[in-house]
């Protein structure tokens, strides 16, 4: 009997034409080139965000706009994305662990008054980015972290969920079958070399996104920044993390100074992507130290891709199981987005200046697409 091997897996599964209509992780639709990125114009108020959150950002707008609180906005807007089923990097419907278990992540910094929540390894509770705002109000804590924060949450009024979406819950399971023969028929079934095919009922689109998010596990997540009319900068990051990782693994989206960072006399920069790269060099505040020294926002974001290339000297081939942006604010209204890799892997960003919300593109690290390397 020959041996089941992954490329005769999707082989017999899938179509080929399936996988080349995939819709991309991060919100790419065309394959035309894109501009390089504008000079932003100083203007407040102003909101940035990952691409994501491009049809949430009028909201925290709104509140910017009525004289409302900066963090107020902010986390207005990501909870719009948490509460999206179909967004499977954050809040519900988010891609789970090895074990099908959603885990989320996030934190929150208020420029004013300088002060930070955080929460990490929650499970069963939906707008995390709201649970970190209630940390850093209620509590003399900055971080709370697995069923520590889940029951904090429930005191506080939260309500405790499924996560697991229906249609989150079938990619877990064709990830199952990919990595584990146990998880898929015996080789005396007739759906033998239909697994894939037979969980999602010959979908092809259901079926390419499975193998992409299969064979490039998403690290998702929305870092939302913005700034008012006085000036005044605030931030926060959510994030399922890692599709299928390891119960317990925490990326960067939690922790101040890494996947968020807010200094209220500078500006604020967060991150999305492989969390664990950003730690190593504490890629948020590594931003805003940047701009405090007077660079451009995308300059700063440039100066930390810069930094996370050296740790690999340069390696395309190691950079390339990866993917990074940054986002940065100054309290101006300056602001700028830094892509590792050009459109394949993402390379836009939203913006409101309080006309309109619309996607920019990052600068890119490398102007590869990613998978020109594989």
């Amino acid at each position: 009997m020959d041996r089941w091997t992954r490329r005769k897996f999707f082989a017999t599964t899938l179509a080929g034409s399936a996988l080349a209509s995939a819709t991309n992780l991060f919100g790419e639709s065309s394959p035309l080139p894109i501009p390089p990125p504008p000079q932003s114009t100083p203007k407040r108020p102003l909101m940035i965000s990952a691409a994501n959150g491009l049809h949430a950002l009028g909201k925290g707008m709104d509140i910017l706009k009525a004289g409302g609180d900066t963090l107020d906005a902010v986390v207005a807007a990501v909870t719009i994305v948490e509460d999206d089923p179909n967004d499977h990097s954050v809040g519900y419907g988010g891609l789970p662990n090895e074990e099908g278990v959603v885990e989320l992540d996030a934190s929150v910094m208020h420029g004013p008054t300088r002060r930070a929540g955080s929460v990490a390894s929650v499970q069963r509770i939906k707008n995390v980015a709201r649970l970190a705002k209630v940390v850093m109000e209620r509590t003399n804590h900055v971080m709370l972290v697995g069923d520590g924060a889940r029951r904090f949450a429930v005191d506080q009024g939260f309500e405790e969920m499924n996560l697991l979406t229906d249609a989150s819950r079938k990619i877990w399971l064709a990830w199952k079958a990919r990595t584990n023969f146990n998880w898929r028929p015996g080789t005396d079934s007739p759906e033998w070399k239909a697994a894939v095919a037979q969980i999602f009922d010959n979908d092809p689109e259901q079926m390419a996104y499975a193998i992409r998010v299969i064979e490039h596990p998403p690290t998702g997540t929305i870092n939302c920044l913005a700034v008012n009319e006085k000036g005044e900068v605030s931030g926060t990051t959510t994030t399922s993390g890692l599709a299928w990782k390891i119960p317990g693994r925490v990326g960067d989206s939690p922790l101040i100074g890494a996947g968020l960072f807010v200094d209220g006399d500078v500006g604020g920069a967060g991150s999305t992507g492989k969390g664990e790269e950003n730690i190593k060099i504490a890629g948020g505040h590594t931003v805003v130290e940047m701009m405090r020294k007077g660079m451009k926002p995308t300059d700063a974001c440039m100066e930390a891709l810069g930094r996370v290339v050296r740790n690999y000297h340069g390696d395309k081939a190691r950079l390339n199981t990866f993917h990074l942006l940054y986002y940065a604010l100054n309290k101006d209204g300056e602001y700028g987005s830094a892509s590792l890799w050009q459109r394949a892997k993402g390379a836009q960003f939203a913006v409101h200046d309080g006309a309109e919300a619309r996607l920019e593109p990052c600068k890119t690290y490398f102007d590869e697409e990613a998978h020109e390397l594989d």
